[in-house]
């Protein structure tokens, strides 16, 4: 326990200099965040633009779309501002710097999630936010009084899953010597989970349910929030999925930095 508020206390030290540093370069600053923002806005007109030719996905309308699209986002951005593991092989294994990691005391996961870390993703949080309140303005939807702290307990559930996920995906790194992983495609298998499991085939849903569970991070639990009952026991299993895959992951990182054996191996 004492180990988790050193680790804790040292992520909060690091955000508070990251953002002394980059509002020092407003310009800059302001300039990534618009540019963010409209790329997430590109892909909200898409699916507008989908919509004006399709008024209904398996009884999903636009509007429901674009609340489970808002709701995405927010899980997505808090995993991407602590697990930023795209270049981990590049970076990590083939460079040798995990060498560097695994002489540190701090846990080595803790050590690769704050070296890229990006806190600039957060303002993902507020798009989502904001494209959420968007679609329940136009859906009407009411709110009673606990659901912002079960929309808590959700969005942190979906970054752990995420976490979990990309985890264990970096841990192969571990084992093989590969300059190209399979982070890519994962990425692309992820974007599934934006839009309703329903609309795809039985073999996809299975996929984004219990293999790759990101049907968890967007449509299920945003049902919830559009009263869809039919998915509620999904949202339920959301927190208990995020123990069991990020466990896993953890688990899957765990037993491959004991078969690391460094870089000149």
């Amino acid at each position: 326990m004492q180990n988790m508020k050193h680790i804790f206390g040292i992520f909060a030290d690091y955000l508070g200099q990251y953002f002394k540093t980059r509002l020092a370069y407003r310009a800059d600053f302001l300039g990534e965040l618009a540019s963010n923002l409209v790329s997430e806005l590109i892909n909200l007109v898409f699916i507008i633009v989908v919509f004006t030719h399709v008024p209904l996905m398996k009884d999903w309308t636009r509007d429901e779309i674009i609340f489970i699209y808002g709701f995405f986002l927010v899980p997505y951005a808090l995993f991407s501002m602590f697990f930023g593991f795209w270049d981990f092989n590049e970076r990590y294994i083939i460079r040798g710097e995990m060498d560097r990691i695994l002489t540190r005391p701090i846990h080595n996961l803790a050590q690769v999630c704050l070296e890229s870390i990006a806190p600039d993703r957060i303002f993902g949080i507020i798009t989502g936010l904001i494209i959420m309140g968007y679609a329940a303005i136009q859906l009407d939807l009411s709110f009673h009084w606990y659901d912002p702290l079960i929309f808590i307990v959700l969005v942190v559930s979906g970054a752990l899953i995420y976490g979990g996920v990309y985890t264990a995906i970096a841990a192969v790194s571990f084992f093989s010597d590969s300059r190209t992983g399979i982070a890519p495609m994962i990425y692309n298998i992820q974007q599934y989970g934006r839009y309703p499991v329903d609309v795809y085939n039985k073999a996809i849903r299975i996929v984004l349910t219990y293999v790759l569970p990101f049907a968890f991070v967007g449509v299920y639990p945003a049902a919830y929030f559009l009263r869809k009952e039919v998915w509620y026991t999904y949202a339920a299993f959301t927190p208990l999925v995020a123990v069991v895959f990020f466990g896993l992951g953890l688990f899957v990182w765990n037993w491959g930095v004991r078969k690391y054996r460094g870089a000149g191996s």
